[in-house]
């Protein structure tokens, strides 16, 4: 117990202050023989006792609120502290190893249902994905937006247009050869930004979607299923153009198509982008 702890508990107990015989601080004689002995505190063992018994659970005092519950927190017995401690460590692998066993029937279950994170109270439906699952190329999103949530499918509204047209363009679509999926599966509220738990959590059903689909290519949109995938923080701009590595699976980055629609002169680099992974998925058959 800390030196601050015993003596806040210590005046409660109506025991503070508490004094130090003088030869215990100084080596002079003459001080020893004029200093009075005072009565010295109880030792550690007994002051421990008496918290215990004394500290109720509505931490009061003598039918008053305690000063030490306000300025000191409760101390949890040090192996209760190591198992949580445990516990909180161990969860998330043991989470993440059992969602990697489940089968894509099971998968779909699981995020179903998944109350991992707060964003299943706010969410109206979970985003799976969208396409065929055995399909060679897959798109990996960010999150999804309100149309999304609303109908449960990956990139609706104009986002998703822009992307199907992207798509068609190279001979593709998500009716035939390509499977779309979002990083996260619910979306967040007011579509900020997702935040890192959010993203640890729902990374183990993304893993699982990848593993499952077995694609030959990934065409990653967005900072936030880049890093995920590449687990790398960079930018867009410094990372397209360039053959990035997937546990095996090559992955060309571009941006996403709501953010094309917010910068047209873009557009055709996300097209050169299209064209850099739909040569990838040639060389790869080869």
């Amino acid at each position: 117990m800390s030196d601050g702890r015993r003596e806040l508990i210590l005046e409660e107990l109506g025991l503070a202050p508490c004094w130090v015989r003088r030869e215990l601080l100084t080596a002079d004689p003459a001080a020893v023989e004029t200093t009075p002995v005072i009565a010295a505190p109880p030792p550690s063992a007994a002051i421990d006792a008496a918290i215990d018994s004394v500290i109720a659970p509505t931490q009061t005092l003598g039918g008053r609120p305690s000063r030490i519950a306000q300025v000191m927190p409760a101390e949890k017995p040090a192996d209760v502290q190591a198992t949580q401690a445990v516990a909180v460590s161990t969860e998330p692998d043991k989470r993440a190893l059992a969602i990697a066993q489940l089968d894509w029937p099971a998968l779909q279950a699981e995020v179903t249902a998944c109350t991992a994170c707060s964003l299943c109270k706010s969410r109206s439906k979970t985003v799976f994905g969208v396409g065929k699952p055995d399909a060679d190329w897959l798109v990996v999103g960010e999150a999804p937006g309100a149309e999304e949530d609303r109908q449960g499918e990956p990139f609706v509204g104009q986002a998703g247009k822009l992307l199907d047209a992207m798509l068609a363009s190279v001979d593709r679509s998500r009716q035939e050869n390509v499977f779309i999926l979002n990083t996260l599966k619910c979306r967040p509220p007011q579509n900020r930004n997702p935040h890192p738990d959010e993203l640890a959590l729902c990374a183990p059903f993304l893993h699982r979607q990848v593993e499952l689909i077995k694609p030959k290519v990934i065409f990653a949109v967005g900072r936030f299923a880049v890093q995920t995938l590449l687990g790398r923080e960079a930018s867009i701009a410094s990372l397209r153009g360039k053959l990035h590595d997937y546990r095996g699976t090559p992955v060309v980055v571009s941006y996403h198509p709501a953010y094309l629609l917010r910068n047209m002169s873009d557009k055709y680099k996300a097209w050169q982008d299209l064209v850099m992974a739909n040569r990838t998925l040639e060389k790869h058959k080869d």
